[in-house]
This record gives structure tokens, C-alpha cells and sequence, in this order.
């Protein structure tokens, strides 16, 4: 985002919350059924299947490759993601289509004869690609739980690819940042090597192709059919490891997600490979006995607590935490009350805890920012949230112009050498090192939340290794500030991730006193590295039973429903 950009969004934001009203400032609200996602086109496309009679799975698939057509920078055939879900008879569930390390994965892939990590090998081009499994995820939903015909579902996504998207100037801006890196990592020209502006159609025939034998002839088509075929060579022919092999053997898998308490609320969220629900549990079981409602939103004493209890999760995270079909997690220890009460017992709103003080790990976390959340809620009381992503903006910028769509770097999640921060400063140990089938950790939070027993929240957002804050933000912000959802997800946001050790804020929406208390008990404030901390998308159930879309004003976002 250009800094001009930025500044006018953040001008008008402050303006947003520097007025006091009685009432609430809400987003899009609706009677019966919603979707809220990255963009317009996506969104309407899942309200339309609502509207002819789908139910939330059934908008799921529709919205999750509307995304890939109108939404590169994330949105994606190429990439993975995860669904948490609550039935409207208060069953839930999970579902992880995180990409895997290919068959021919090693260790040490991505390291020098000297031990040293190659520069761009895991983040850009061929071997930064995981196996794809947005399409086996989304066909192994509809399968248990979808309820329209496949055909009716992505028809409407067909027709978008081949009528276009109009670009708008948050894409033309990211399009342009990215040119050299499509120009580098690309042998040909490629459709996206073009210079796009605001409001011109981007029409993508040869993923209309691809999407119309996908819709012939189901998931096997991209695994197994001559989608696969296509796409194994192209990454083999750039210098990749994914084989047919790798595509034939790929299956998602249905999870337990995380649950757990919160004064009256209920959450669920997703399990490992995701560290998001287990990082979230431990940050607000940690700061559960404060009274954050007494300290005010954003107050000195809220940031201060909810930054160590940041800092004690994220430490954990590095070191605990990967994919649990290879590591033992000790994820019921880690969330315990007296784990937690423990790792608490240091902390002191006299000074800050300094980060090398806190045990586990030695490292560093770095993960994308350029992920992409929708939730939604259907007429019949199912919710979903679900977070999909290629990890980088463009994933490994490699793009399969005769399938039309880009490849992700999923590869950069793993630890590419234990104690060595990846592209977003997140540090890993070995429960995170590189194995063939094994998939990379990640902090995608999709979340669903329940009051006395009934649903309130579908909520989720982009954002890396601060998802996980953004996301037990909106949260607090709901429920302990009393706030709109709209208001919720457009609240300034900060970050610890324990290293490095700072809070990361969003620039000029906090006071200068409060930065300068923070700092005076021996906190870094670090305004420059995230102009903007997520983009939060959710949906909360009104008392009165009516939903309320939040669409974040960060992104290009839009709620849409009936």
C-alpha cells in the first residue's frame, strides 16, 4: 500500500474512533444469511448460492474459487487453508488442507554446502511450491456436507473468470510492487506481467478452462487428470520437485478444532498444523483474570498485558508447535490453567519482560501477510470460517499460464534451518523442520464463537504471524469494549510475536503518551514495520437474531447477504 494510501486510510479511521457516539457504527446487516470475504465479486457469488437455496458449504466452494479469480494476491487454486465449522444443532468441526512438503523434500533443502539458507530459494519460484490442496479441500467439504449440484456451484465462478474483475487501486498498487518479481520468476510473459490499472478488466480465459474440467470432473481432475499432468511438468520444467506422485496422494484431513472458555464465551478455533488456536487460547486464558474492561480499550495496562501474554504464546509456538501427524504436541499442557497461570507469574505492569528472559525457543517467526479470511453464516444457522492463502502476496510469484493461476511458497513456513527467521520473522525449531508429506505450520485463525451455548461470531483475517492477535482482538473488542462488529475489525490494532522483541503498532493511531508510557517501562514501539496489522473479516449474530457483516477498510472487502 502506498504511503499516501495509507496515510488517508489512517486519517479517517482516527477520525472514526476519536468520535464518541451512543450509538454503534455497524456494518451491512441482514436477516437471514451472510458472506463477508476480500472481495465484492466473491462475496456475491456465495450470497447467490444462499439465495437459490445452498447452504454454507455449499457458498464455501463458490466464494474459495471466486477468490482465485478475483483474488490472486491470496485467493487461490494454488495454495491451502482451513475451515473451522458449528452446525446449527451445535456440532463442530475442523477441516486442514495446508499444503504438504513434496515426496522429494529434504531437510535441508533450501541450505548452502556451508549450512547457510539460499536467498530466495524457499520464497520464490518452483521450489517454494507445497502441494496444492485448495481444490481437494473445498470438494472433500461439499462431499460430507454440500448440498447443491457442483455444476450450479461454479457455473457463476466459470462466468466471472471469462466476463473478468475490475482492478481496483489496492490491486493496481500490489500488481505494480510485484512486477519485478514476475518478470524474475517467470520464463514467459505471463498475464499478470502486464501493467494493470484501476478499473480495468482482468479476464482470465485459460482458468475458465481450468475451472470448467474441475467442474466436469471433480477433484481428480487437478490430482489426478490432465490438470495434473499439465501442472506437474510446468513445476518440473522450472526447476521444482512436485511430481504426478505428489498431486495423486494428496488427501485433507477433518480435525478437532481448539475449544475453550472465556468469561461466557465459547471458542473454537483451529488446530495444528495451525497454531492459531492454540497460541489464542493461551493469550486470552492468560489475560482472562484482568480486568480489560476497567483498563479501557487500548489503555497502557491493555496493551501491557495482552503484549506478555503475546510474547509467552509466541515463544511457545516456535518451539512446540508443527504438524501433529509427525510431532507430539503437548497441546492440552500448554493451554492448562496452571501451564499458564505459570508462565504469568513473571509478568509485572512496572516494566516490560524482555524476551530473552522467556524460554522456549531461540528463534524468530516470519510468515506472510498476504493471506485471505471469509466467514460465513447461512439461513439455516451453520457458520463457517475459513482462512485460505499461496503465504506470500502471489505466492512464489510462478504463474501456470496455461492453467491460469499462480503457485504457492508454502515451502518458506517450514524452518528452513531451526533458529533462522523466515521472510516474516518467525522463528522455528524442529517440530517445524522440513519433511516429505509433512505439513508447515501456520497461524491462520479462522474462529467461530458461541455465547450461553448459542452461535455469536464467525471471524477471521489475514496477517502472518499476527492473525493471531488481530483476530483475539476483534474478540475483546466485541465483548469486553462493547463495540459493533464494524467497529471491531476497523479498531487500531498492535503485535508481539516474541521476536523480535517490540510492539508492533499501526502508525499514528495511538497516542504519543501512551507510546511513551509503553516505553518508559522498557517497551519497543515499532510503528514502521506494519502499516497495517490484518484485515479482519467477520460476522456477528445480533440479540435480536440479525447478522452484522464486518468488512475491513484495510483491504478492498465487502459483506454481502439477505
Amino acid at each position: 500500500m502506498k504511503l499516501q494510501n495509507t496515510l488517508i486510510y489512517l486519517a479517517v479511521l482516527t477520525v472514526f474512533f476519536s468520535c464518541k457516539k451512543e450509538e454503534p457504527i455497524r456494518g451491512l446487516i441482514t436477516k437471514n444469511a451472510m458472506v463477508v470475504s476480500a472481495r465484492t465479486e466473491a462475496s456475491n457469488i456465495g450470497k447467490q448460492i444462499l439465495e437459490q437455496g445452498g447452504n454454507a458449504f455449499d457458498a464455501m466452494m463458490a466464494t474459495d474459487l471466486a477468490l482465485a479469480v478475483a483474488y490472486p494476491y491470496a485467493g487461490n487454486l494454488g495454495g491451502g487453508g482451513f475451515m473451522v465449522y458449528r452446525l446449527n444443532s451445535g456440532k463442530i468441526g475442523a477441516i486442514d488442507y495446508r499444503e504438504k512438503a513434496p515426496l522429494a523434500a529434504t531437510k535441508n533443502m533450501y541450505l548452502d554446502s556451508i549450512g547457510n539458507v539460499i536467498p530466495h530459494l524457499s520464497t520464490r519460484g518452483a521450489m517454494a511450491v507445497g502441494v496444492p490442496c485448495t481444490v481437494a479441500g473445498v470438494f472433500e467439504v461439499h462431499k460430507k456436507f454440500g448440498s447443491l449440484p457442483i455444476t450450479t456451484i461454479i457455473k457463476p465462478v466459470i462466468e466471472l473468470a471469462k466476463k473478468g474483475f475490475v482492478v481496483t487501486k489496492k490491486q493496481e498498487v500490489r500488481l505494480a510492487e510485484k512486477l519485478k518479481d514476475f518478470k524474475i520468476t517467470n520464463k514467459d510473459s505471463i498475464l499478470f506481467t502486464k501493467v494493470w490499472k484501476k478499473n480495468d478488466t482482468i479476464k482470465q480465459p485459460h482458468l475458465a478452462k481450468t475451472l470448467t474440467r474441475i467442474m466436469n470432473n471433480g477433484s481428480d481432475e487437478f490430482y489426478k487428470g490432465q490438470t495434473a499432468k499439465i501442472l506437474a511438468r510446468f513445476i518440473q520444467e522450472n526447476g521444482g520437485i512436485i511430481t504426478k506422485e505428489d498431486l495423486a496422494n494428496y488427501k485433507p484431513v477433518w480435525r478437532e478444532p481448539i475449544t475453550f472458555n472465556y468469561d461466557d464465551l465459547r471458542i473454537i478455533s483451529m488446530s495444528p498444523p495451525s497454531s492459531g488456536g492454540v497460541a489464542m487460547a493461551q493469550v486470552l486464558k492468560s489475560v482472562e483474570a484482568f480486568d480489560l474492561d476497567k483498563f479501557g480499550h487500548n489503555s497502557v495496562k491493555t496493551i501491557q498485558v495482552l503484549a506478555e501474554a503475546e510474547r509467552r504464546a509466541y515463544a511457545d509456538r516456535s518451539y512446540y508447535l508443527g504438524d501433529p501427524d509427525f510431532t507430539n504436541i503437548p497441546q492440552d499442557k500448554l493451554i492448562s490453567d496452571a501451564y499458564l497461570k505459570n508462565r504469568m507469574a513473571s509478568f509485572s505492569f512496572k516494566k516490560a519482560t524482555p524476551s530473552s528472559e522467556v524460554s522456549h525457543g531461540t528463534i524468530d517467526i516470519v510468515e506472510s501477510n498476504e493471506t485471505t479470511h471469509y466467514s460465513i453464516i447461512d439461513q439455516f444457522g451453520n457458520a463457517i470460517a475459513v482462512t485460505t492463502t499461496l503465504n506470500s502476496g502471489y505466492g512464489s510469484k510462478l504463474y501456470c499460464q496455461e492453467l491460469g493461476f499462480f503457485l504457492n511458497n508454502e515451502m518458506d513456513d517450514f524452518s528452513s534451518k531451526p533458529g533462522i527467521p523466515n521472510v516474516y520473522g518467525l522463528i522455528g525449531a524442529e517440530a517445524n523442520a522440513i519433511l516429505p508429506e509433512k505439513r508447515m505450520l501456520s497461524s491462520m485463525t479462522p474462529t467461530i464463537v458461541e455465547k450461553d451455548g448459542k452461535l455469536l461470531m464467525s471471524v477471521g483475517t489475514p496477517g502472518g504471524s499476527t492473525i493471531i492477535t488481530s483476530v483475539l482482538q476483534t474478540i475483546l473488542n466485541v465483548h469486553e469494549f462493547k463495540m459493533s462488529m464494524k467497529e471491531a475489525v476497523e479498531a487500531p490494532r498492535f503485535h508481539h510475536q516474541w521476536l523480535p522483541d517490540e510492539i508492533r503498532m499501526e502508525p499514528n493511531r495511538f497516542s504519543n503518551d501512551t507510546i511513551l508510557a509503553l516505553q518508559q517501562k522498557g517497551y519497543t514501539i515499532n510503528e514502521e514495520r506494519s502499516p497495517v496489522i490484518g484485515i479482519v473479516d467477520g460476522i456477528l449474530v445480533l440479540p435480536n437474531g440479525t447478522l452484522e457483516g464486518g468488512a475491513d477498510s484495510r483491504g478492498d472487502d465487502a459483506a454481502a447477504g439477505f
